[in-house]
């Protein structure tokens, strides 16, 4: 083997490690498996690899080896534009459609997930090559190569991992009634129901919940719209709706209260299950295009400390 062929198979097997860390396959089943589980995987060996050769070619002066790097961003770039196409492709198949924010945010996710590898095969390929310098010897050039390879992985999934709803408000029961033909929850209008049959359905079998947000920056991203399509899409997945094509009144509708910023929603899952419907709303991401941070400026700052100073 040559000088750097320890080094460079220890840099792409962490960066490949890195990239199995990373993947999730949940009850989204999203990455698909396994035809979805195997290109991800593949797209990380790729990745491994140019973090794993990128300091041996620079050490050995082969300049224009480094320049695949350049050419790989942009096939990542390619990697969320399939990501993206991928799930435009699919939605009109959903009864409770993802929307465009979190179809952005999911292909947004992926792209990042192929510099993670490349970054963590790289810092492993660079402490391995250190170590070797100040001759010590090839065990401890391993083991300090997977170690700093490996706070690298963890320090990155951290670092991108998304915040969830739990994280920026309160999710509570709420109580369904009607006023008239209007569907109500906690005295939101949700929408007119016009069939009494259907309205019988709701009062039985509806369930609904109330998000409560904890700062006016969650109050803000909450009113994001993409943000309540992927409420409503994580709630019907999890619970599953009574609903088909053409049975719009039973779809789960999100609506915000306008007097505190709160947001009630509604949904008839086809098993009614409260605690189920909390736990599905708290571990919604926060979509990266929804969150606002109006108290980072300074006049929502000076209020703040204003609404402090009153407390």
């Amino acid at each position: 083997m040559d000088e750097f062929g320890v080094q460079i198979i220890l840099s792409l097997g962490m960066g490949l490690l890195a990239r199995i860390y990373m993947i999730r396959i949940d009850q989204r089943q999203y990455p698909s498996y396994p035809q979805g589980l195997i290109s991800h995987l593949t797209l990380g060996v790729i990745a491994a690899s140019l973090g794993a050769v990128a300091l041996p070619a620079l050490v050995q002066k082969e300049y224009s080896a480094v320049t695949f790097l350049a050419l790989a961003a942009q096939q990542f770039r390619d990697v969320r534009n399939m990501e993206r196409q991928s799930l435009d492709n699919i939605e009109g198949t959903e009864l409770i459609p993802r929307g465009t924010a979190y179809i952005e945010d999911i292909a947004k996710a992926f792209e990042a997930r192929n510099y993670m590898v490349i970054i963590t095969s790289l810092m492993t390929s660079i402490t391995f090559y250190f170590i070797k310098i100040i001759k010590l010897p090839i065990y401890l050039q391993i083991f300090f190569g997977i170690f700093i390879g490996s706070i690298t992985a963890v320090a990155l999934k951290k670092l991108l991992s998304r915040q969830l709803i739990v994280e920026i408000a309160q999710v509570m029961p709420a109580h369904i009634h009607f006023d008239g033909p209007l569907l109500m929850v906690n005295d939101v209008v949700i929408m007119n129901i016009g069939l009494k049959g259907s309205r019988k359905i709701y009062e039985e079998r509806g369930i609904a919940v109330e998000i409560i947000p904890n700062d006016a920056n969650a109050r803000a991203t909450l009113a994001n719209m993409g943000q309540r399509q992927a409420v409503q899409h994580n709630a019907a997945i999890q619970l599953g709706i009574r609903k088909d094509v053409d049975e719009p009144d039973f779809t789960p509708i999100a609506r915000r209260n306008p007097h505190n910023g709160n947001i009630v929603m509604a949904i008839i899952p086809m098993e009614p299950n409260m605690d189920l419907l909390v736990e599905a709303v708290n571990k919604t991401p926060v979509l990266e295009t929804a969150k606002r941070k109006p108290l980072e400026s300074k006049i929502g700052s000076k209020e703040n400390n204003e609404l402090k100073g009153e407390l």
